[in-house]
């Protein structure tokens, strides 16, 4: 496979520009405008920040890609999928109001929120994975695929399990409904909290395997029985029911680029990833450290892998930021800032997979857009 373009603009500005002006020549020159949008539905799959994380990407720079693609005919919405884990994000409602928070309401985007796998997580399609070696079936949001066209902001940033987050865990992870999520997470089944649980029955009447019983009051699991759907987790009032979160991280990333392949097949799709406040954690935090690493720019690819190892590599280019996490690890990978950060972490096994099953390459020609 030839290398892929990738487009890319700094954070400079002169007097009379602006970087949503900049954003928006990158946008041009990177080719967004050959994408057929007339009348087709966009998804613009965004992660609007754990309530209390301030990292994630200024709902200015969404505007900017929103009235694009309304300008080139298209009906965008911003999406995302609930999270397995107990937060601001869990079901659509608290989703929702987290966004509109963390100022993603239509008059400062442009457009409204779909969250994409419904209220309790449970709205999903069931998408084959053409060459999946660990996933045969990925458990997609509805609202995901029912899109003609797809396109991923990304806040590019440190990862503790993946390694780093770009463009293949926005879509892989991202776009994963709860059963989904819990699929590339865990390698077992939830289990409930005994402490938390208060014997109401919900995970009962919403489970179709006769997996949750319960005695002196408090619910439990068969594994047996459990298939892994993850709908007891979103029905639980008192979120006594908890994934497993004991997945290797290497086979957490070849699920992640699967997953990505599910989602990207078929219909276009583009990619862009702001290199800025560059955390050396998941926007899923109720916080933000330090950045690790000086803003670097915005990048812009048709392609998803070639632009994630362009943003490592323009990462990895950079001094740590004096104070900051990278600074003080004190590790010897003075080439690999995401290693130095979660040491236990392997994010080239994502990259090689998600180029081993066909979604891109991680060769790529930097095009600078002034």
């Amino acid at each position: 496979m030839s290398a892929s373009k990738v487009y890319y603009t700094n954070l400079r500005v002169r007097i009379g520009d602006t970087l949503q002006t900049k954003l928006e020549r990158l946008l041009r020159k990177s080719g967004l405008p050959t994408i057929d949008f007339d009348g087709k539905y966009t998804a613009l799959k965004i992660h609007f920040g754990e309530p209390g994380n301030l990292a994630y990407i200024r709902p200015n720079y969404v505007r900017t890609v929103v009235d694009m693609v309304k300008y080139l005919g298209g009906k965008p919405f911003l999406t995302d999928c609930n999270t397995l884990y107990v937060g601001g994000r869990k079901n659509a409602l608290d989703h929702i109001e987290s966004a509109y928070q963390n100022g993603f309401n239509p008059y400062n985007t442009g457009c409204h929120i779909l969250i994409a796998d419904g209220l309790k997580g449970t709205d999903e399609t069931y998408v084959p994975v053409e060459g999946g070696e660990y996933v045969k079936e990925a458990r997609i949001g509805r609202a995901v695929m029912d899109a003609d066209v797809f396109i991923t902001l990304n806040h590019f940033k440190g990862h503790e399990a993946a390694g780093y987050g770009g463009a293949l865990k926005n879509i892989g992870m991202g776009c994963g409904s709860r059963a989904g999520k819990m699929e590339m997470h865990s390698a077992g089944k939830p289990e409930v909290h005994q402490e938390d649980c208060i014997g109401c029955g919900q995970c009962i009447k919403i489970c179709a395997h006769g997996a949750p019983s319960i005695t002196g009051g408090k619910a439990s699991i068969d594994p047996d029985k459990c298939v892994g759907c993850g709908r007891c987790v979103g029905v639980c009032p008192k979120d006594a029911v908890q994934p497993v979160y004991d997945e290797a991280n290497e086979v957490l990333n070849y699920k992640i680029a699967e997953y990505s392949k599910a989602v990207l097949a078929g219909r276009p799709h583009f990619h862009i990833s702001f290199v800025m406040d560059v955390s050396p954690y998941c926007d899923c935090h109720a916080e933000n450290d330090l950045p690790i690493v000086p803003d670097v720019g915005i990048f812009a690819s048709f392609d998803p892998v070639a632009l994630d190892m362009a943003c490592i590599d323009a990462v990895n280019a950079q001094p740590p930021v004096a104070g900051s996490l990278l600074e003080e690890s004190g590790r010897p990978y003075i080439d690999d800032h995401f290693t130095s950060v979660s040491p236990d972490t392997n994010w080239r096994c994502c990259i090689e997979h998600a180029k081993k099953i066909g979604i891109g390459t991680d060769e790529y020609e930097l095009v600078e857009i002034k």
